[in-house]
């Protein structure tokens, strides 16, 4: 191959590896649940700079969204019954403050709804290493989180409902069979005592859990449960406690959420 063409091959060859443009998309039918952590500008240097959608990114994949004609649905929604196709499910993990700052207001705009995961004990806490003792790096606890108040807020304007997301942000399978209970059925209990509403959703922490773990969610009253698989389910589910979600990246452009939209995963492996 002449020199003048390998480039242009090479091209073609990566973009198509990084964007899987060829992948037809999953049946529109299908809801997309899509999973956020926070709506916030990458920090330099950060380690979790993955977890950080900018706003003005975020902004756009919602005017994106409205305008490709999807339906805003929330996690109970979903599990109630038939949705109409084009159906997303927003949701938002852990309970970084700037889920009231910066992502309440963009939803209210463009008129859509999201389930908000929150960590009861979430403050003061670095839960990065639960996963994996050398993320000691502080990073996530130092990033502010909501506070009761702000969570009440989002609540009674009917933007959000509420799902846990276990008492501390624990890794379940390192658990015993009281500790996780108590992480579970106490992070139920506790939501809704403290906000008030009923609480049926659950998302596993760091996307880690096992069969006990599935099993403790289920004991605990839960109707649905969010996973950090990459990809989308048929509806209505087979599983309910083991929902797939489309992760959506701080380090992704437009073209790669979209993409992600069409297929639940941003390229060929991933």
């Amino acid at each position: 191959m002449s020199a003048w063409l390998l480039a242009p091959a090479l091209f073609l060859l990566w973009f198509s590896f990084r964007y899987a443009w060829w992948r037809p998309a999953v049946d529109w039918r299908h809801p997309r649940v899509l999973m956020y952590h926070m709506v916030s500008k990458p920090g330099t240097g950060a380690k979790f700079n993955g977890l950080r959608v900018s706003p003005d990114r975020f902004e756009r994949q919602l005017r994106w969204l409205r305008d490709n004609g999807f339906h805003f649905a929330t996690m109970s929604d979903l599990v109630a019954g038939s949705v109409p196709a084009r159906t997303v499910a927003i949701t938002f993990d852990d309970g970084y403050e700037d889920n009231y700052t910066q992502a309440f207001p963009l939803l209210k705009k463009y008129g859509a709804r999201a389930t908000l995961y929150l960590v009861v004990e979430r403050h003061d806490r670095d839960w990065s290493t639960y996963k994996k003792a050398h993320h000691a790096s502080g990073e996530l606890m130092r990033e502010s989180k909501l506070s009761d108040a702000q969570v009440r807020e989002m609540l009674q304007s009917g933007v959000f409902e509420l799902g846990a997301h276990t008492l501390t942000h624990a890794n379940l399978p390192t658990l015993s069979d009281a500790d996780r209970q108590a992480e579970v059925a106490g992070a139920k209990q506790s939501l809704e005592n403290t906000f008030a509403t009923t609480v049926g959703s659950f998302a596993y922490p760091f996307g880690i859990f096992g069969d006990t773990d599935v099993a403790a969610v289920r004991a605990a009253g839960y109707s649905n449960a969010v996973t950090t698989v990459d990809g989308i389910d048929a509806h209505p589910y087979a599983d309910p406690l083991r929902i797939k979600r489309v992760k959506i990246s701080g380090k992704d452009n437009h073209l790669a959420f979209i993409m992600r939209m069409r297929g639940g995963k941003r390229g060929w492996r991933k």
